[in-house]
This record gives C-alpha cells, sequence and structure tokens, in this order.
C-alpha cells in the first residue's frame, strides 16, 4: 500500500500508533456517493414519516448511551482530550443532540402565502438527498452529532468524512446507528484524508450540501470545488479569534469570572473555535484580574488524559505543538511578555504537551494576537472606554464568539450589539445549548448554522407548490 491508502491514528499522549485503517479514496468517494443516492431514490429512509425516522436515531441515542464509556475513550485517546471532559460534556452533549434533532423533526412546518382567492401557494421543506459533513479533531463525536441528527432526521443520506487523527468515534457511531435500525447507505462514514476523500465530497456532483467545520483556509478550498462542480450548498463553521471583555465591574462576579476565563482559555487546552484567546480587560481591575487569572491557570492539572483528575491533556499532534511553539517564542522576540507558561518544562516528555500561556505587552501584528494557534496561549491587553473595548474586540478576522463581562446592563447590551461575533454570552463563557443557533461571522463562517432548528435549513431545500384555485 502507499502512504496515502491508509490512516494511522495516534495517541497524542504517548505518540504511539493505536491502530491503522484503510483511507477512503476518491473513487471511494464516488461509490459511496452513488450509493447514497440509490438508497435515496428507493425511499427507505427519506419517505419515511417523520416520527418513523425519530423512533430510529432515539434508539441510536440509547444506543450511545449504553456505550458512552466506550465512545469516551475513543475520543480521549485520538484526540488526547482528558477523559473526564469526554465523559461529562463531549459524548453527553452528542447524545442530546441525536434525541434533539429527533424529537425536533416533526416541530419543523411548511408555510402558506397569503394569497389571493385565484391560488393557494404552499411553501415546504423538502430533504436535499446526498448531503456530507466533513469534521474536525478537537470534539470529535459531538460535532458528529450536530450534523448526523437533522441531516438524518430530515431524510437525507449522510456521507461523513471525519478528522484523519480522530476517525474512531464516528466509526462506532455508525455501527450503533445500523444496530439502532438504520438502513444500510443512509449513514456512511469515510476515514481519509481532507486532500483527497474531503475534496472529492466538496467536487462530487451528487452531494447536493456540505457542512464543514475546520481552518478557515480549508474552508475557502472547499467552496472553490463546490463552485467547479455543482454549485453544493455549502455551510462552514471555521476559526475564531474570540475576546473576553471585562468591564470595570467585572471583578463583582468574583471566582465565577476567573473560573470561566480559565475554561474559555484552556478548554481542550485551547484548541477550540470558540476559545477565548484575547482577554480584554479595563485598565482599573488589569493587575488584579492578571494575578487571579495566571494563579488559577498554574493550579490546571496537567497531565495523562486517560487520568480523570487531568484537566489539561497534550496537544493534537507535534506539528500543534511546533506550530505554537513558533508564535510564543515570535512574540517573546518580539518584546512581548510571558508570565506564565511558554515552555514544557516539567511536562511529561512524550507527548505534545504544551503549559497554559499568558502574554502581555503583545506586539501589533504578533500572530499569537492575531492568528488562531489552537493552543493554550491566551494575550491580554488593557482598555478605558467601551468603545475602545469594541474595536479591540473586532480587531480581528474572524467572528465566532465573544463573552463580555459587567453588572450594568445597558453596557452589556452595547457591547453585545457592537462586537461582530455571531455568538456573545453576557456574564457566561456559553455556547448557548441545542435550542440556540451557532455559527460565526466574517472569515469564522456563514452565521448560525448549527444546533437549534436553523441546522435543518442546511440539510432541506424550500420548494414552492401554486394551486390554481376557481
Amino acid at each position: 500500500m502507499t502512504t496515502y491508502e491508509t490512516l494511522q491514528v495516534v495517541n497524542p499522549a504517548t505518540g504511539e500508533p493505536i491502530t491503522t485503517l484503510p483511507a477512503a479514496s476518491a473513487d471511494d468517494v464516488v461509490k459511496a456517493a452513488e450509493r447514497a443516492r440509490q438508497v435515496f431514490d428507493a425511499g427507505v429512509w427519506s419517505r419515511l414519516r417523520v416520527r418513523e425516522r425519530a423512533a430510529v436515531l432515539l434508539r441510536m441515542a440509547d444506543l450511545m448511551e449504553r456505550d458512552a464509556e466506550i465512545l469516551a475513550r475513543l475520543d480521549s485517546e485520538d484526540a488526547g482530550k482528558p477523559i473526564t471532559e469526554c465523559r461529562t460534556g463531549d459524548v453527553p452533549g452528542a447524545i442530546e443532540s441525536i434525541r434533539w434533532f429527533a424529537e425536533a423533526a416533526d416541530k419543523v412546518f411548511g408555510r402558506v402565502a397569503p394569497s389571493g382567492p385565484d391560488g393557494l401557494g404552499l411553501m415546504s421543506r423538502e430533504p436535499v438527498g446526498v448531503v456530507a459533513a466533513v469534521l474536525p479533531w478537537n470534539y470529535p463525536l459531538a460535532m458528529t452529532a450536530w450534523k448526523v441528527g437533522p441531516a438524518l432526521a430530515a431524510g437525507n443520506c449522510l456521507l461523513v468524512k471525519p478528522a484523519e487523527a480522530t476517525p474512531r468515534s464516528a466509526l462506532h457511531l455508525a455501527r450503533l446507528a445500523a444496530e439502532a435500525g438504520l438502513p444500510d447507505g443512509v449513514l456512511t462514514v469515510l476515514p481519509g484524508y481532507g486532500f483527497e476523500a474531503g475534496a472529492a465530497l466538496a467536487r462530487d456532483p451528487l452531494v447536493g450540501a456540505l457542512s464543514f467545520t475546520g481552518s478557515t483556509a480549508t474552508g475557502r478550498r472547499i467552496l472553490k470545488d463546490a463552485a467547479d462542480s455543482n454549485f453544493k450548498r455549502v455551510s462552514l463553521e471555521m476559526g475564531g479569534k474570540s475576546p473576553q471583555v471585562l468591564m470595570a465591574d467585572a471583578l463583582a462576579y468574583g471566582d465565577e469570572l476567573i473560573g470561566d476565563m480559565v475554561e474559555a482559555a484552556f478548554l481542550t487546552m485551547g484548541q477550540n473555535c470558540t476559545a477565548g484567546s484575547r482577554v480584554l480587560v479595563h485598565q482599573s481591575i488589569a493587575g488584579e484580574v492578571l494575578d487571579r487569572f495566571m494563579a488559577a491557570a498554574r493550579r490546571l492539572v496537567i497531565g495523562d488524559p486517560a487520568d480523570p483528575r487531568t484537566q489539561l491533556g497534550p496537544l493534537v499532534n507535534r506539528a500543534a505543538f511546533d506550530r505554537v511553539v513558533a508564535a510564543v517564542e515570535a512574540a517573546r522576540a518580539g518584546g512581548a511578555q510571558i508570565h506564565t507558561g511558554g515552555l514544557p518544562h516539567g511536562l511529561p516528555s512524550r507527548g505534545a504537551y504544551y503549559p497554559p500561556t499568558v502574554i502581555t505587552r503583545v506586539p501589533a501584528g504578533s500572530d499569537v494576537l492575531t492568528k488562531e494557534l489552537f493552543g493554550p496561549v491566551v494575550t491580554v491587553q488593557t482598555f478605558t472606554t467601551e468603545d475602545q473595548a469594541v474595536r479591540m474586540a473586532n480587531a480581528t478576522e474572524y467572528g465566532l464568539a465573544a463573552s463580555v463581562w459587567t453588572r450594568d446592563l445597558d453596557s452589556a447590551c452595547r457591547l453585545a450589539r457592537g462586537i461582530e461575533a455571531g455568538v456573545i454570552s453576557v456574564n457566561a463563557y456559553s455556547e448557548g445549548d441545542i435550542t440556540t443557533p451557532f455559527g460565526g461571522w466574517k472569515q469564522s463562517g456563514f452565521g448560525g448554522v448549527e444546533k437549534s432548528t436553523n441546522a435543518f435549513e442546511q440539510w432541506t431545500r424550500e420548494k414552492t407548490v401554486w394551486i390554481r384555485t376557481r
């Protein structure tokens, strides 16, 4: 076999191989799309009553609950995520997503136009047909569920390409779907490389819609491939450089504030598109905030992801580690002050471990300030006025998320209106729950296309039927 005919899954905590899988080729994608089209046209899934589809998805969620520990361990081993994070967050969230979309599918209604007496205009939403999802490695199961739930509930046949590093939970989910009674060919998981299998999905003329979560650079390539093929609908959820804005009264929230700041900055080792990697703090409280924030960061337990006490595991691979090191060292050379972290001293020698790092006095244009590093690195800057805070928050090409801390409701509302981001939390670090839309602005994506009933819009097409009445 050639290098790209197989996919080696490596444990980031040890650098040791876990397994080797066949890698889906472009030809495999073509065949899978053809099979999915046949299954869709046969109607074994697409023409079922919505409640019948929901029953299968609910059985799948029950099986996910049965295998929750297996799913948690697969993601922990593949991505280097702390097992406790997978057990308490990712896996329960994925189960909730499947159940919620199963129950929500029959709440998506058509519309009737306010026509005159000579006609009746009916608008309905129908499944696209063959659709695809290209997934990230930071939340393997959770992101799979965000896309599998609404795509299948709407009646589509779905092709899933998991990230190269983290394919195993998606494969296990496909096995559970079959056990739950999902017809063969409705859900196909295609582990493979982005440049081949992912690109083939973007180019395939039978794929009518594609949902992508990942980097902005890859999103651009997918858009181009879609335009060069069949102009398939593409939804993108991409990078972020999210600000945490702390107004002068933010310390009124005490330990809750500091705890949320740490979670925003370092959850999943900062490998999170909504990571609050830019702290913007009012100058009057900057000293105390910085001291308390750094003290909390130093208390985080770094170690083996399989240990339930671990709060931070390794970065996903050495390439990610090298990228973070290069950016931090460039900032240091440019005059930035590294307050904590910065070098992996005292961390496990095996695996791509990097400590929580807090940086101030960052030179303008520095990568740690402008680029999505996907690592546990946070910059801290100060402001003196609300308008300045908004300008600093918006000084990025991204617009995925932001958080605002203040007891002044008027100020919170002005900041929420002024900050250019798709999801803004006030006095919390949160992406909302399954009922709220999620998605970014600017180079973070096309807005709230994930979660909530909005998610069905990317997996369905609206049809107008005009009936002449006499």
